[in-house]
């Protein structure tokens, strides 16, 4: 029979020395010294425990057993000769008296060291990931997110928010990705669908007379894995506040978020509340970027006036973005690789040039920028040992893949980057509407729910002018975090007028409006208030705070890059009853 164990693992210290004990855990290691002797690492949730077995009895039971299985040991605790000041226990280990098996491990050969999982291929540890989370490394992520959410809970109640859950099965919705649906068995041809957000519900709360709302909510997207995103579902912080302007929103954020980064953040330096308000227009031009890693002290800037005419193909009638440093002393193959990962990741190319101990601009492009050099020294003030990096196309390309030059050289040349902090600030401003990348037409920027600057007005004066419907900006904004967008929000669009016209600038009538958005639509016509929200990522924040590179690290079951569920073997087939059920054929 089993019996409740009287300490922890990460418990015993020298005072309990002579005390009899029971320990219960998982066989880390085994180490045989001898006939009948040998040291056994015991670990639980909190730590390990050395246990010594010196008889030949406790041998016979030791020999039989594979690591990782579960036991019971009861025995005496006693100084350690040798003690192992790193370890918590290190001053004591225990003498068994008794060892009972109570689950055994049945695998000779485990699928990695489990101390060492995190080096082990990634599907491996997905696979089995109920192994890869018994390493305390691995563990310790997702105790630091309990952490996080409970203190990011307790912040936000003591600001008067109402922790408020909204359903998970709904109606599909546009926010940017695609649904996950889900059949209705009881309406044949009709289907729900998974939230990507509880956009709706969080502002019919306010319409409700709810005044601040807050959930850790799941959100459900089928969107492509990346290092910052997983596929499938995620969990954000939602909130949101009737009656609330912009910065009614950010300063509230401030003072929940900033504590979680000086709690329990990796680096010791937060960014000062308030943080930096950034427009999206100079966001790009700076830092081609509208989630800029402020740690980094290099800026984009334009060179296009400067080097037009210059006879470089590439530059004529484009735009042309620069990044400059100083000191630069790496080698041509060095240059390569910068060029060659530029072009991979952007899917665009970049050139260069340097200016040698006599001021003349060597290597690369040179031979095209000689007669505009005083130009260039003057706009990117150069000297001798400087490089300059230099991207052209049109000017959204142009200044994304300086962005991606900028955040290379920043992290590849010595002395440009403070790796060691959070650097935080707001971006603000984003356009209303900007052109589809496949579509070619009009389409909302960011969240369509948005408050346009300039409300009505601003509409019907652009109306029929995609320049002026491009050029307006809307009260939406973003927390960036070391160059990862953390939150995002805005003030609400809560007039059905306004409303109507924003859709209509996108092709959408009123009918479609109320189709689309029956519930909302409707509340807003009896009396709605103003009010903003956001909603921060949880699981990035928490990748931030680790220092981790992949978030499916302090996720505990996370899927893989292919949206598969190793571990439980999702997706997978389902009967044909199953499929009848909810009036689903499979398509041959």
């Amino acid at each position: 029979m089993f019996q409740s164990r009287t300490h922890t693992c990460g418990e015993l210290r020298l005072n309990h020395a002579g005390q009899n004990v029971t320990i219960v855990g998982w066989l880390e290691n085994v180490r045989e010294v001898g006939a009948n002797f040998a040291f056994l690492v015991l670990r639980d949730y909190y730590g390990t425990t050395q246990v010594v077995v010196e008889t030949e009895e406790m041998m016979r039971i030791v020999k039989g057993i594979n690591k990782e299985s579960t036991l019971q040991i009861t025995g005496t605790v006693r100084e350690r000769e040798s003690k192992n000041p790193k370890q918590p226990t290190g001053e004591i280990e225990v003498v068994p008296a008794a060892i009972e098996v109570l689950g055994k491990c049945r695998h000779n050969q485990l699928p990695f060291e489990i101390n060492k999982s995190k080096s082990a291929d990634e599907n491996t540890r997905l696979k089995y990931r109920y192994l890869d989370l018994r390493n305390p490394e691995v563990k310790k992520n997702i105790i630091l997110r309990c952490q996080v959410v409970a203190d990011i809970r307790r912040r936000m109640t003591e600001k008067g928010f109402l922790e408020i859950t909204t359903p998970i099965l709904t109606a599909s919705s546009p926010e940017g990705a695609r649904d996950y649906l889900v059949p209705a068995r009881n309406h044949p041809g009709k289907f729900y669908a998974l939230p990507q957000a509880p956009q709706q519900f969080k502002q019919l709360l306010m319409t409700s007379g709810f005044d601040k709302y807050f959930q850790i909510a799941p959100c459900f997207r089928d969107e492509d894995a990346r290092a910052d995103r997983t596929p499938g579902e995620f969990y954000q912080l939602d909130m949101e506040m009737a009656f609330a302007s912009q910065e009614d929103v950010l300063s509230t954020l401030e003072d929940v978020l900033r504590p979680v980064f000086q709690n329990f953040g990796k680096y010791q330096r937060v960014s000062e509340a308030p943080f930096r308000h950034i427009p999206f227009n100079e966001a790009m031009e700076r830092y081609g970027s509208d989630k800029p890693d402020l740690r980094i002290d290099l800026e984009v800037q334009d060179i296009t006036a400067e080097v037009q005419g210059c006879g470089f193909g590439p530059f004529e009638g484009a735009t042309v973005k620069a990044v400059a440093v100083d000191n630069f002393t790496q080698a041509r193959k060095w240059i390569d690789k910068l060029l060659a990962d530029v072009e991979v990741q952007t899917g665009n190319k970049a050139c260069w040039v340097k200016m040698d101990e006599n001021g003349e601009l060597t290597g690369g492009v040179s031979k095209f920028l000689a007669g505009c050099k005083d130009a260039l020294v003057a706009k990117l003030n150069l000297k001798p040992g400087s490089f300059v990096c230099m991207a052209a196309g049109k000017k959204l390309a142009a200044q994304k893949t300086a962005g991606v030059i900028r955040t290379m050289l920043g992290k590849r040349v010595p002395g440009h980057f403070d790796e060691e902090q959070y650097a935080m600030c707001w971006i603000v401003d984003f356009p209303m509407y900007e052109m589809g990348e496949e579509s070619g037409q009009l389409e909302f920027c960011h969240n369509p729910f948005s408050m346009p600057q300039g409300g009505k007005a601003a509409l019907e004066a652009a109306e029929g002018d995609i320049e002026k419907l491009l050029a307006i900006n809307a009260n939406q904004y973003d927390l960036v975090v070391n160059g990862y967008e953390s939150a995002s929000g805005a003030v609400r669009n809560h007039d059905p007028e306004i409303m109507v016209k924003a859709f209509q600038m996108v092709g959408l009538g009123e009918e479609d409006v109320k189709a689309k958005f029956p519930a909302m639509y409707n509340a807003f016509t009896y009396g709605a208030p103003p009010h903003a929200g956001a909603a921060p990522g949880i699981d990035r924040i928490v990748m931030l705070l680790c220092g981790e590179e992949s978030i499916r690290e302090v996720i505990t079951f996370p899927m893989n890059k292919n949206a598969q569920d190793l571990m439980m073997d999702a997706p997978t087939t389902v009967s044909q009853k199953q499929l009848d059920d909810v009036h689903i054929r499979i398509a041959d």
